[in-house]
């Protein structure tokens, strides 16, 4: 009788997701050639780790997530021990050694040790209420924290899982805060358009966010966590401290072993290590330098180790991401080269009433990656295509509606898709339009503009999304008696939407971000561009001062670091004169600044100051540190702004001066400085009518005389030279402060940005202006909105960049390399 030949000894540590599936894919291919052993840390069986959350949440219970119970093992002869860590392994002698003594041998071993949560090295790290998101005991450890009332959790990390566990806790009774160092949530997988979404989305359902926060200290009384502190001073109260910050392979047995460590345990396209008979997977694995924390590129590994234990060639290449957040009720994908970039191309989709976002990334012809926010049904369609390497340019005008209506619609031009839509298909989404109804209304009732198909029909009357559909169905049903309107100009090419029509929504909507902007006007692009952003940024900061964060990228060059920049590439410096007055002390500052740096040319503006030519980058902050030593602040020569206030010498020298120009000058720039404005602002105060100050052609003027003041607006001296026309006469100097400030916040209210005063005063008329400033209640809202936005602005930013503020505008990118850790 024949010996059956002895079961190879294959022993895998690790009883998690990755270990399980690895033997499960074994069994499938060759369920007789291995005697197989696991190890688990864990006291109980594989289960599913993604699911964690639902039962944090309270949406499902342990048995539920339970992915190979008791009768797995029984069933398939394999020998568990749970509960038991593996303390080493010795190669050589191919054994591995466990807690309490025990020692097994092997002919073949698979590492499938997984990840360690990541822990801050934070003062107050050890206190009780501090814990990861990893594994059973943390949810239990979370579920008796949520159980005590009231009960406060702080979450440090925006992503996936830190997301994750704050819905939990939130669906468990508990104020939920998620604390992320960056400015958007899931960075790594969401731009910021639907990381906007997403944080919407999770304050809706109890969860809040403090994003570009540094954590600085976790605070406790009695041993027990307290709060959160972070390096802004503020201090977040909480029961329960949940660190979500990110993950690192667990290399330690490996390492000890000798095998090939790098950031994870080194595995070729078979998953096998620098041993020939050690195979790793999983989320310890680092194969050609990427390491994975997905559950997708795990499956594939399991697959090849599977084949090359069962005398196959394991062929892993490595995966392409997606992500889909699996926080109930919020519905994200994500893949590939979602951000763009050089060469690549964006379409968006976004429907403001159903909370959907879709950006889908084009290069070379080809889906490069993919974001979908509130709808994302069709990400594995383009996750098939992206990693398909198809080329879409057939379908590109389609593509962003989805694989239903491009596979039915592939190869028609987009006024033939339009023409092979049914009547019933919905147009308008807003009013529940369909095109029959529309089509139906022009033939009816000679229809032949937009305007009348928005009356008769409400078609993109509401937020105007589908404008360019009805556009193509009007055309379509018109043929050649169609003419395309005209009216105000859009704001650019990211929408048809105005620059009156978005200062209005921002303000009616409470729109407070830029992301909420494009939102809600549906732009159709994902982070707007070079035109729409800085006008974005400055209608946000005038609306919402001392709310919205100042954008500094969507700042041009001389904005963001507060000197203009000249066509060698050097920055000219123009410290503030305070109405054109100087003192020597100034004056010496200017020159030991001038010779101290070597600065080329030193020249007098028109502006009555004094500007510093040919100062290198890496110089601003030493030059401005040193202007600031002698109390002088920046002149924002450079600025959508106050730039100066011009005055003569008025009463105080002149024979001919009827009030105190130069006084009302200083007082009016000391006043107005900082402010932001849709265009480059310059005052003058003549003390007289002989208008030696020149006021009568700057965008606000005052003309002092003997029974008072006139003020004067919309003057220009540039490239279009204009004269201003007389607002108003006031007799106290007083009155003459609070007409312009008021003059001055109804531009920057109603003024569309790189406008002019002039332009602006042409467009909404004088008199709309005068009636505004000269009604006292109005004057004083004006005056009052104006005052409090000075609170935020009047702050020099030179000396926020000595301080060190925004200090990588001027660190060369050589320098800034010294220290970047290798």
């Amino acid at each position: 009788m024949t010996q059956a030949t002895p079961k190879l000894r294959l022993v895998v540590i690790g009883n998690g997701m990755a270990g399980c599936r690895a033997v499960e894919e074994v069994l499938k291919r060759d369920p007789d050639r291995y005697a197989v052993t696991i190890f688990g840390a864990e006291p109980r069986v594989n289960y599913n780790r993604i699911m964690l959350s639902p039962v944090l949440a309270g949406e499902k219970a342990f048995e539920d997530i339970v992915i190979n119970d008791e009768a797995w093992y029984r069933d398939n002869g394999i020998t568990l021990h749970a509960g038991r860590a593996v303390t080493a392994i010795d190669l050589a002698a191919r054994k591995v050694f466990a807690e309490g003594g025990l020692e097994i041998g092997y002919d073949k071993l698979i590492l499938a040790t997984g990840s360690d949560p990541f822990r801050l090295p934070l003062p107050g790290g050890d206190l009780k209420g501090v814990v990861t998101f990893r594994d059973l005991d943390d949810v239990n450890a979370m579920l008796a924290a949520s159980a005590e009332p009231d009960a406060r959790a702080v979450v440090i990390g925006g992503g996936l899982l830190g997301l994750e566990a704050a819905y939990g806790l939130a669906r468990r009774g508990m104020a939920a805060t998620v604390v992320h160092l960056m400015d958007v949530l899931m960075e790594r997988q969401l731009d910021e358009s639907a990381g906007y979404l997403l944080r919407e989305a999770l304050a809706d359902r109890g969860v809040e966010t403090v994003l570009g926060a540094h954590s600085e200290e976790i605070v406790g009384a009695d041993g027990q966590v307290t709060g959160l502190k972070l390096k802004d001073g503020r201090v977040l109260p909480c029961d329960l401290l949940v660190m979500a910050v990110g993950i690192r392979p667990n290399t330690t047995l490996a390492k000890a072993a000798g095998l090939t460590v790098n950031r994870g345990v080194a595995v070729d396209d078979a998953m096998r290590t620098s041993d020939p008979d050690v195979f790793a997977v999983g989320e310890c694995v680092e194969h050609r330098g990427q390491c994975y924390g997905l559950v997708a590129p795990i499956w594939e590994m399991c697959r090849a180790l599977a084949q090359a234990l069962t005398d196959g060639e394991g062929a892993y290449q490595g995966s392409v991401l997606s992500t889909r957040l699996k926080v109930s009720g919020v519905d994200v994908f994500s893949a590939g080269k979602f951000a763009g970039g050089e060469g690549c191309e964006d379409i968006v989709f976004r429907d403001a009433a159903r909370g959907v976002y879709k950006r889908v990334v084009i290069e070379d012809g080809k889906v490069a990656g993919a974001v979908l926010f509130g709808d994302a049904a069709d990400g594995g369609w383009y996750f098939d295509l992206m990693k398909a390497g198809a080329d879409v340019a057939g379908i590109r005008e389609t593509l962003i509606f989805g694989q239903a209506i491009t596979e039915g619609l592939s190869g028609l031009d987009p006024s033939a898709a339009v023409a092979a839509m049914p009547d019933t298909q919905e147009i308008c989404g807003c009013n529940g339009v369909c095109k029959g109804a529309i089509t139906s209304a022009i033939t009816a009732q000679g229809l032949t503009t937009l305007d009348d198909v928005r009356a008769v029909t409400k078609a993109s009357a509401s937020c105007g999304s589908c404008t360019p559909l009805v556009e193509q169905v009007l055309k379509l049903t018109l043929g050649d008696g169609f003419q395309a309107q005209t009216g105000p100009k859009p704001i650019c090419k990211c929408s048809p939407k105005t620059h009156g029509d978005v200062r209005r929504a921002i303000v009616d909507q409470g729109l407070k971000s830029m992301p909420a902007v494009m939102q809600a006007l549906e732009w159709s692009t994902p982070d707007g561009c070079a035109s729409c952003r800085p006008a974005l940024n400055y209608y946000l900061l005038c609306a919402w001062p001392g709310e919205y964060r100042d954008d500094k990228q969507s700042r041009y060059i001389n904005e963001r670091v507060h000197a203009n920049i000249q066509k060698d590439g050097t920055y000219s410096v123009v410290p503030r004169m305070w109405g054109g007055m100087t003192s020597p002390a100034e004056l010496r500052a200017i020159a030991d600044v001038a010779e101290k740096f070597a600065i080329p040319a030193v020249k007098v503006t028109g502006g009555q100051r004094i500007d510093l030519l040919g100062v290198k980058k890496d110089d601003l902050p030493a030059v401005w540190a040193d202007l600031n030593a002698a109390g002088m602040v920046s002149g924002h020569a450079y600025a959508k702004g106050l730039r100066t206030v011009k005055t003569c010498v008025g009463s105080d020298w002149c024979r001919f001066g009827t009030q105190d120009s130069t006084g009302l000058g200083m007082r009016l720039e000391k006043f107005l400085w900082g402010s932001w404005a849709p265009a480059k602002v310059k005052l003058a105060v003549s003390g007289c009518p002989r208008n030696c100050a020149e006021a009568t052609c700057k965008d606000f003027g005052v003309v002092c005389v003997d029974s008072g003041y006139e003020i004067h607006i919309g003057g220009a001296a540039g490239l279009h030279i204009q004269g201003t026309q007389v607002l108003t006469r006031v007799a106290t100097e007083d009155e003459a402060v609070w007409v312009i400030a008021a003059a001055m916040q109804l531009y920057r209210e109603e003024g569309w940005y790189l406008e002019r005063v002039y332009k602006w005063m042409d467009r909404v008329g004088l008199e709309s202006i005068r009636a505004q400033v000269t009604d006292p209640d109005q004057r004083r809202a004006l005056y009052d909105r104006f005052v409090y936005s000075q609170r935020f602005a009047r702050i020099d930013p030179w000396a926020e960049r000595v301080a060190g503020r925004h200090n990588e505008e001027f660190t060369p990118m050589s320098r800034r390399m010294e220290f970047v850790p290798a």
